[in-house]
């Protein structure tokens, strides 16, 4: 964590906390989406990774909004409007001497920072939307969005779990709940009181800035992905099309910008504030065999089970993995909580990694699954994205208990190699265009 210090600007009778990083040729203003903490979200890998690469271009300025994280709590019968939200972007904006700046708008902060630009152009630099909306329910001429009857069985839900982690991981960041429960719990403790919370999403289910996309006259880049349940994709293509010169760019993932290939955002938003490709941006190419591995059922596993004796059996998991693919000559990418992203030179041996990974794995009753795609991929920053990785994930999402299934390019480079296939059929894979023919391989 950088040395940071969280700050004060006073927005009318209300103390609104912020920090100031980085020392760039330009001003960047980062608004949180529906709640935030600006000191703990240094303590998230994830999160500090995403401001550290946005302040080593910018000088970057943090806040929270009022009724949140650090900024003075305010009565949950009187949340307040999007216009005095935007007036405490301009107090920050004048307590830290900066006149104009970019300003990124994450998910629910989207709709505020369309109205600043518009009302304040002179401040705005550019606008940069990830994740949002012009409003969060479907409606008349805008069916995209959820439903208004599900949200007070929403809002139930919340209240019930506030506090456990669960209903924000799974809401905003379903591919990577339990290896990051512990910090979504605490997220949710100190962002915000479970009143507030409620309060929060009542007052955002009133949020229409359709009639504002046309007034924004700043230069404007939305970035969005294209598996995203809270936000979807139509939802920034409507935006797209009414905010003058917008430019879309549309990546694979879900709603949280940092799981999934954070740095395919930020080469975006880099590129758009500099004006030149970001540093390390031609990364290098190559063809790999990727593999994506489970544990199935997981989650009810570790719950019936208890942490200590869970803790034991993935330990003892990820030993065979790395057991295996040390004897195959895989390289492990990165772990996923119960599974591991792995790439391999040859598609035979990665299938034969998989097969006797699973045989080790059921010996402990640790049931495994996996997908396997070969493709082009880009490694970067020791991870590795493109399309191949999203096919294997995919592949891997279809396989069964103990199942090794793979795409029909992996089946196609390993003839002539003994190892058995069952066609299990075409498959649209989410996110993928066209049909896929998948594979499950014999033992």
């Amino acid at each position: 964590m950088p040395t940071v210090q969280t700050r004060y600007a006073k927005s009318g009778d209300v103390h609104i906390a912020y920090q100031v990083v980085g020392d760039g040729p330009v001003d960047l203003v980062l608004v949180p989406g529906w709640v935030s903490n600006v000191e703990l979200w240094w303590e998230d890998p994830g999160w500090s990774a995403f401001m550290k690469r946005l302040m080593s271009f910018s000088r970057l300025i943090l806040f929270d909004k009022r009724g949140t994280g650090l900024s003075d709590r305010v009565s949950v019968s009187e949340m307040p409007t999007l216009e005095e939200r935007m007036d405490d972007v301009r107090a920050v904006m004048d307590a830290v001497g900066s006149e104009t700046a970019f300003v990124i708008g994450l998910s629910e902060g989207g709709p505020m920072s369309m109205l600043f630009a518009a009302s304040h152009p002179e401040r705005t630099r550019a606008l940069v939307l990830y994740g949002s909306f012009p409003r969060i329910t479907s409606g008349e001429g805008y069916p995209w969005g959820f439903a208004p009857e599900q949200v007070e069985p929403i809002l139930t839900a919340a209240e019930q779990s506030w506090g456990d982690g669960t209903f924000t991981g799974s809401m905003f960041a379903p591919g990577d709940v339990e290896a990051r429960l512990a910090f979504f719990a605490r997220f949710e403790r100190e962002g915000a009181s479970p009143g507030a919370m409620i309060a929060l999403v009542r007052m955002l289910v009133e949020i229409d800035v359709r009639d504002v996309l046309p007034l924004v006259a700043v230069s404007t880049l939305i970035v969005h992905r294209n598996g995203d349940a809270v936000a979807p994709i139509e939802g920034a293509r409507f935006m797209a099309e009414r905010i003058p010169g917008a430019r879309l760019v549309e990546l694979e993932g879900d709603h949280s910008p940092v799981a999934g290939d954070t740095d395919a955002i930020l080469d975006q938003i880099e590129e758009f504030v500099t004006g030149r490709p970001p540093r390390g941006a031609d990364a290098d190419r190559v063809f790999a065999t990727v593999m994506f591995t489970d544990i199935v059922d997981s989650t009810p596993r570790a719950a019936a089970m208890g942490d200590r004796r869970w803790s034991e059996l993935l330990e003892g998991h990820n030993h065979i993995m790395r057991r295996q693919l040390s004897r195959f000559g895989g390289h492990e990418v990165k772990t996923t909580g119960d599974g591991f992203l792995t790439t391999f030179d040859g598609p035979a041996r990665a299938i034969r990694c998989a097969l006797s990974t699973s045989q080790a794995t059921q010996e402990l009753g640790l049931p495994l699954r996996a997908g396997l795609h070969a493709g082009e991929c880009e490694r970067r920053h020791g991870d590795i994205s493109g399309i191949a990785v999203h096919t294997a994930a995919r592949v891997a999402a279809l396989a069964g208990p103990g199942e090794v299934l793979v795409s029909r390019t992996v089946k196609d480079l390993v003839a002539g190699s003994g190892l058995q296939f069952e066609d299990r059929g075409s498959h649209t894979l989410k996110g993928l265009p066209d049909e896929w023919r998948l594979f499950a391989v014999g033992a």
